[in-house]
């Protein structure tokens, strides 16, 4: 470069003297200042947005209804004062029973009419059938009299009659109930099979029949059936026990046998193999 030109000349083009200018070097030196100032005027300008939002922003949240903050509440135990053992109030009076009238009793004496006081004058017949004797007059309520029972001229009283008990009913309640002669777990243990419920399929578990029949006079066995039916041929097989065995000791009521309603539970056990 020329000397008359390096006074006037600018820094980059004495740099780039004798280079490739078309390169890009010298291009981004020769637009950093004017690019800096672009880049500070847009910074500013977002910086400026962002400002202008936030302001916006704050003033719509004030210009809202503000919601009450609802905090936990907790409720404090509240103890009721101690009441005190107040003695309990005094049981109320006794009734007085109602007055019975009572016809005073005026022992017999012969006398004359004339000398007969009026307030000795014995009392009517018909007044003494429905008031009670006593040693004074009093007024109240008629009492209830119970005609005692007339002997017909026999001179005895007859006691009352004791309605005779039927003993050839059937009874459920008895004073001594009927039982099986002997030993019921070995007659079970001889004649019940116990596997009828395993042969027909019974789970593992306990099948308990209570079967009802009567128990006679001489202690013969009729009327049996199963009152409930657990299934796999277990009330059939109890029934079929039953009507097998033996007479049982008859029932006694009041020193006499009579006909007993009996109820007798036989139970299956299943066990699992």
């Amino acid at each position: 470069m020329e000397a008359n030109k390096i006074m006037n000349a600018d820094i980059l083009d004495i740099l780039f003297e004798g280079r490739n200018k078309e390169y890009g070097a010298y291009d981004l030196r020769k637009t950093y200042n004017r690019r800096m100032v672009r880049s500070l005027i847009a910074m500013l300008g977002i910086c400026l947005l962002i400002f202008v939002g936030s302001v916006i922003a704050k003033k719509i949240s004030d210009s809202k209804p503000k919601q009450m903050e609802v905090k936990d509440v907790v409720l404090e135990d509240i103890k009721e004062p101690d009441k005190k053992n107040e003695p309990p109030p005094p049981p109320p009076p006794p009734k007085e029973p109602p007055k019975v009238e009572v016809t005073k009793f005026t022992p017999p004496k012969i006398v004359k009419d004339e000398e007969v006081k009026p307030e000795e004058k014995p009392p009517e017949q018909e007044k003494l059938d429905d008031t009670k004797i006593g040693a004074f007059n009093q007024e109240g309520e008629k009492s209830d009299v119970v005609d005692a029972p007339k002997d017909e001229g026999t001179g005895k009283v007859e006691a009352p009659k004791v309605q005779e008990q039927d003993y050839d009913k059937e009874f459920t309640s008895v004073q001594v109930e009927a039982k099986f002669p002997g030993d019921w777990g070995k007659y079970l243990e001889r004649n019940l099979n116990a596997q009828t419920p395993a042969d027909n399929g019974a789970p593992a578990g306990r099948y308990v029949v209570t079967v009802s029949f009567l128990v006679s006079k001489d202690g013969s066995i009729s009327e049996v059936q199963a009152l409930n039916d657990p299934g796999y041929g277990c009330a059939d097989e109890a029934v079929r026990v039953i009507k097998k065995g033996p007479k049982w000791v008859a029932a006694i009521q009041n020193g006499r046998n009579v006909i007993y309603r009996q109820k007798q539970n036989i139970v299956f056990q299943v066990t699992e193999q």
